[in-house]
C-alpha cells in the first residue's frame, strides 16, 4: 500500500479505463436519480481521439435499463438517460469507444443505488437509554487511566440485533450514524471506512454508506451489529473540548436499514429500532482528540454471531425518527492507505520512543507478546522530539492524543484504536512487554492518485514528498489545518489556495463537492461564508480571501474536471457572496469589516495592506462568478459581475497603484495578488515587477509571503520572466524557506516559517503544527511551471493542454505525469551536454500547445525531423496531438 500513480493500461488502439460513476470508482450507494458516467482513455497510437461513443447499463437480472445508442462526439462522460433506477440494486455498466478508423473497444463497472425515495426509510435512529444502564462493575485491578481532559468522556456502546434474512439473492445495508460506527455482519467486520461516515455539518447533511453484505449472510440467522462511539457529533471538537462544545448532539445515535430480496421476487426491509439491544464494550473511552482505551478483558466473544446470550444487555432506545438530513455518501472514505515500518528506537526512564521516519495522521497497531493480564500499555503521540530525545506534546494544546491498552494475558494480542486518529511521527510506549511489535497505520480520505512530481535535485524532491503527506495527512473527510493539535478544523483559506495543488495530486472532485455543499449551507441569510467549513466554533464570517472560497474552489473544480454542476450547483453561493461584499463597501474598496480579516496570514517579518488583499480577492470572486454564469449561459449575471469586476479594477488602481507601479504597502504578496489578478495597469506591469523582484533582491532573493501569496511566487515570477528568482526561491534553505525545514528534518509542510528556528528553538506552542499544507502552495508551480503540465487559457478539462516547462536552478531534468479527464498528460525535460531533450504524453483526443525551450528555434527536432512552429526568445510554439513525442533542441543556461 503505497499512494503512487497507477500505470496506464498498454492499448494498441484506442481503449477506455477508469471507469467512474458520479467521480467515483463503484460507489455502492450513490442516491441521485441521474448519475453521470465517465471514463479515461489510452492508446498507443499517435492522433488517436473517440470519434464515437455508446453507453449501456443494466439493471437486476441483466435487464437493459439504458442503451444510449452510438452517438458520435468526443465527450468522455455519458448522463444516464435510462429507465428510473431502483433503490437498494446493483448496475453494471459499459462504454464502447471508436475512434475514427478503428473498431470499438469496450470496458465495463457497475454502480449501486442507496435510497432514491425518501419514503423508504424504515429504520429508526437508535442510542444508549441510562436508565436501563446494569452499573458498571470494572475489573478489581482496573488501571483507570482518566484524566481531567477525559473523565467525562462515555463509553462507545455496540448494538445488535439477529434476523431471518437467507434465503437471499442480495442484502444490503445502509447504515450511518450521529457519531462513528463500525458495522458487524456475523462476525465479519463490513467495508474498510474508516472513521464512517465522515464528518459533515451534521445539522444539515448526515452521510450513510451501503453495504452488499450478501456473501456474509449463511442459511441461519443473522447477527448484525455496531459500535458506536462519539466522533465529531459529540466528542471533543476543536478547541472547546467536549463538555464545553457538543454542537451537534450530546450522545451518539446508530441508524441501520437492512434490505433482503429474495428468490420469488419478495422484499425484507428491517432497521434499528426498540428490538435491538447494547451494552458497553472493551472500549471505555474513545475521542478523535484525546485518545482511546481499550480493555481487552471485558471483550463480549461472539458478541456479533448469532446465537450470542445478550439478556443481560439492554434494550436500545429510539431517539429519533426522522430522515430529512440523510444523504448518500458523495467521496471516497477515510482508509488505511499505508503501513508503515519503525525506523529507529530508543529506551529512556521505561519509556520506548518509535520514530516512524515520517509525520502522519492515522494510529499505531500494537502487537504484545507476553503480556500478563491487566497490563496497561500507553501510546502518547507527538510530531517531534525535544533536545534530550523525550516526546514534544507542548503543540498539541488540550489535545491527548494518548491511546491505553489493558491486556486480557493471551499469548499474543494485537491492538489498533478505531475511533481516534493523531497526527504524529514519533510514539513513545509505556508497560509493554519486550517483545512488542509497532506498526503505522496510514489513515486519511482516500481520493484517487492524479499525479507525480520529480526531478534531480534531493531537496525540491523531498518539498514533493512533505507536500502530499500535508494533503494526505489534512484530507481526513474534510480539508483540515492539522491533524494533530485541539483544532483540525476546515478553515477555508487554507483549502482555497491549496487546491491547485491538491487537484494536482489526487483526484479531488468527489471529495470537495461534498465539502461545498457544506459551505453553502453555512452561508448566512446575508451571503456571508463562515471561516471553517462545517462551520463549528468560530463564529466568524466574511474574512476576505477565507469566504472568498465559495468562488475560488467551484471554479477551479470546473477547470480541471469539466463537470458544470459544480457550477450550477455553486452559482447562487457565488453570487451572494459577491452581492455581500458588494453591498458592504459599495466604494469597491473592501475596507468594511463584517467578520474576521487575518490578512496575509503567517506572512514572514511583513504586514501587507489588508485593504488590498480583500480589494484584490474581491475582484477575483467577481471575476469568476461573471465567468461561471457565462458558461452557464446566464449572460446577465455575466455581464452584471463582469462589469463589477472591471470597477473594482479601476477603483483598485486608483487607490492602491501609485504613478511608478508601486502598491501600497510595498510587500511581496501586495504585488503578487495584483499581478495575479490583472489589477496593475498595463503600462505599469513592467514596474511593478520591478518593484517585487526589487523586494526579493533587497532581501537576499528570501519570500516574506503567507498563505495568501505564497503560491503565487513561482506563477508570477516565471510569467513575467524571472524563472531566476522563482528557482533561487525554490532551492534556498535559509531561513524563511521551504528547504529551511527540509534541512531540520522536516517530512511534511509546516505551518509556519518559524516553526523550528535555530534562535528560539520550537515556535509559538498555541499555533505551530509541523503538518499544515497551506504554505505547501508551491506545489502547483512544480507541476505547471517546472514540468510545464498545464491548460491553455479557456481549456476547460484539460482538452487543450498547454506543455511548457521552464529548465532552471540546478536542476538537471524534471518530469511530472497527471491523469486528466481524457487520460494521462506527460512531460519529461533534461539537460545534457548542450541538448534539451523533452519527452511529452498528449491522450487521446487532446491537442497539446508544446513550448519546446531552447536557445536556438531552428535547432528543435522531433525523431530527427525539423518542427514546424512559432520561434520565441526562449522556445519554439508547436502542436502535439495524442501519444508520445520526443524533441530535442539546443540549450544553454
Amino acid at each position: 500500500m503505497t499512494w503512487t500513480l497507477p500505470d496506464t493500461p498498454a492499448a494498441e488502439t484506442l481503449r477506455p479505463y477508469d471507469l467512474r460513476c458520479e467521480h467515483l470508482a463503484t460507489p455502492s450507494g450513490i442516491g441521485v436519480a441521474v448519475p453521470r458516467l465517465s471514463w479515461r482513455l489510452a492508446s498507443d497510437r499517435r492522433g488517436d481521439a473517440q470519434a464515437a461513443r455508446r453507453v449501456r447499463v443494466t439493471g437486476p437480472g441483466g435487464v437493459l435499463a439504458w442503451d444510449s445508442g452510438w452517438i458520435e462526439d468526443e465527450d468522455v462522460s455519458a448522463d444516464y438517460g435510462g429507465a428510473p433506477l431502483t433503490s437498494f440494486a446493483r448496475y453494471a455498466w459499459q462504454v464502447e469507444v471508436r475512434p475514427a478508423d478503428g473498431p470499438a473497444t469496450a470496458a465495463e463497472s457497475w454502480f449501486g443505488t442507496g435510497v432514491l425515495h425518501p419514503d423508504e426509510w424504515r429504520a429508526a435512529w437508535i442510542g444508549h437509554d441510562p436508565e436501563t444502564e446494569p452499573p458498571f462493575e470494572p475489573p478489581t485491578d482496573d488501571p483507570e487511566p482518566r484524566g481531567a481532559r477525559t473523565a467525562h468522556l462515555p463509553a462507545p456502546r455496540c448494538f445488535r440485533t439477529e434476523l431471518a434474512l437467507s434465503p437471499a439473492t442480495s442484502v444490503r445495508i445502509a447504515c450511518t450514524a450521529r457519531g462513528l460506527y463500525e458495522l458487524r455482519v456475523n462476525g465479519h467486520r463490513v467495508g474498510d471506512g474508516e472513521l464512517t461516515p465522515g464528518w459533515t455539518d451534521y445539522r444539515q447533511r448526515v452521510p450513510y454508506q451501503v453495504h452488499d453484505v450478501t456473501d456474509l449472510i449463511g442459511d441461519g440467522p443473522a447477527c448484525v451489529g455496531a459500535v458506536l462511539a462519539d466522533g465529531w457529533w459529540s466528542g471533543s471538537l476543536g478547541w472547546d473540548g467536549r463538555r464545553q462544545a457538543q454542537h451537534y448532539g450530546r450522545d451518539p445515535q446508530l441508524l441501520v436499514q437492512i434490505v433482503a430480496d429474495h428468490p420469488d421476487g419478495s422484499r425484507t426491509v428491517a432497521g434499528t429500532d426498540e428490538g435491538w439491544r447494547e451494552s458497553t464494550g472493551p472500549l471505555r473511552y474513545a475521542d478523535l482528540l484525546m485518545g482511546e482505551w481499550y480493555d481487552a478483558r471485558l471483550e463480549h466473544d461472539g458478541w456479533d454471531l448469532p446465537g450470542f446470550d445478550d439478556s443481560a444487555w439492554a434494550p436500545a432506545r429510539v431517539v429519533d425518527t426522522g430522515h430529512g438530513v440523510l444523504v448518500p455518501t458523495a467521496a471516497e472514505p477515510v482508509r488505511v492507505t499505508e503501513e508503515l515500518r519503525p525506523v529507529s528506537t530508543s529506551e529512556s526512564g521505561g519509556r520506548t520512543v518509535v520514530d516512524l521516519g515520517q509525520n502522519i495522521a492515522g494510529r499505531v497497531r500494537l502487537t504484545l507478546r507476553g503480556a500478563a493480564r491487566g497490563d496497561r500499555v500507553t501510546l502518547r503521540h507527538g510530531e517531534a522530539l525535544t533536545d534530550d530525545g523525550a516526546l514534544y506534546t507542548a503543540n498539541l494544546r488540550s489535545a491527548e492524543a494518548t491511546d491505553h491498552y489493558v491486556a486480557a494475558g493471551r499469548p499474543e494480542e494485537t491492538y489498533e484504536p478505531r475511533f481516534t486518529v493523531h497526527g504524529f511521527r514519533y510514539v513513545e510506549i509505556t508497560g509493554a512487554p519486550a517483545d512488542v511489535e509497532v506498526t503505522g497505520r496510514v489513515l486519511h480520505s482516500d481520493t484517487p492518485v492524479a499525479g507525480e512530481f520529480s526531478c534531480s535535485d534531493a531537496m525540491v524532491r523531498q518539498l514533493t514528498s512533505n507536500l502530499r503527506w500535508s494533503q494526505r495527512g489534512n484530507f481526513v473527510s474534510v480539508p483540515t489545518d492539522c491533524p494533530q493539535r485541539d483544532e483540525r478544523l476546515g478553515w477555508t483559506a487554507d483549502a482555497q489556495v491549496f487546491l491547485p495543488t491538491a487537484c494536482y495530486n489526487a483526484d479531488v472532485a468527489a471529495f470537495f463537492t461534498g465539502w461545498l455543499a457544506d459551505l453553502r449551507s453555512a452561508q448566512t441569510a446575508e451571503g456571508a461564508v463562515p471561516d471553517v467549513v462545517p462551520h463549528v466554533m468560530t463564529g466568524r464570517h466574511g474574512t476576505p480571501g477565507w469566504g472568498d472560497a465559495a468562488t475560488i474552489v467551484p471554479w477551479h473544480l470546473y477547470h480541471v474536471y469539466g463537470d458544470e454542476r459544480v457550477l450550477r450547483d455553486s452559482l447562487p453561493s457565488m453570487r451572494r457572496w459577491v452581492d455581500h461584499v458588494e453591498r458592504h463597501n459599495p466604494g469597491l474598496i473592501w475596507r468594511t469589516r463584517v467578520g474576521s480579516h487575518y490578512g496575509d496570514w503567517l506572512q514572514a517579518g511583513v504586514r501587507t495592506s489588508r485593504d488590498v488583499l480583500a480589494t484584490a480577492f474581491f475582484a477575483l470572486s467577481a471575476e469568476l462568478t461573471a465567468k461561471a454564469a457565462g458558461v452557464l449561459g446566464d449572460n446577465t449575471a455575466r455581464d452584471r459581475y463582469a462589469g463589477l469586476r472591471a470597477r473594482i479594477g479601476e477603483a483598485f488602481a486608483r487607490e492602491f497603484v501609485a504613478a511608478d507601479g508601486r502598491i501600497t504597502g510595498d510587500t511581496q504578496t501586495g504585488y503578487l495578488l495584483a499581478l495575479a489578478y490583472g489589477l496593475v495597469p498595463g503600462e505599469l506591469v513592467p514596474a511593478a515587477v520591478g518593484h517585487l523582484v526589487a523586494d526579493l533582491e533587497r532581501r537576499g532573493r528570501r519570500l516574506t509571503t503567507g498563505f495568501a501569496g505564497v503560491g503565487l511566487l513561482g506563477p508570477v515570477l516565471s510569467e513575467h520572466g524571472r524563472h531566476d528568482l522563482a528557482y533561487a526561491l525554490l532551492h534556498d534553505d535559509r531561513y524563511p524557506s521551504w528547504g529551511y525545514s527540509i534541512k531540520r528534518g522536516a517530512t511534511t509542510i509546516w505551518e509556519r516559517w518559524d516553526g523550528w528556528t535555530e534562535e528560539t528553538g520550537f515556535g509559538p506552542v498555541a499555533m505551530n503544527s509541523f503538518n499544515h499544507y497551506a504554505l505547501g502552495s508551491v506545489g502547483a508551480w512544480l507541476y505547471g511551471g517546472v514540468a510545464g503540465i498545464g491548460q491553455e487559457e479557456g481549456s476547460v478539462g484539460f482538452r487543450r493542454p498547454l506543455i511548457r516547462p521552464l529548465p532552471g536552478g540546478t536542476l538537471r531534468w524534471a518530469e511530472a505525469a497527471h491523469d486528466t479527464p481524457l487520460g494521462r498528460l506527460r512531460s519529461r525535460w533534461e539537460v545534457s551536454g548542450g541538448v534539451l531533450r523533452l519527452e511529452v504524453q498528449v491522450p487521446p483526443g487532446a491537442l497539446a500547445t508544446v513550448h519546446v525551450p531552447t536557445t536556438d528555434p531552428s535547432s528543435v527536432r522531433e525523431s530527427g525531423a525539423p518542427v514546424d512552429g512559432v520561434a520565441t526568445d526562449s522556445a519554439l510554439v508547436c502542436r502535439a496531438g495524442s501519444g508520445r513525442h520526443v524533441f530535442t533542441a539546443a540549450w544553454e543556461r
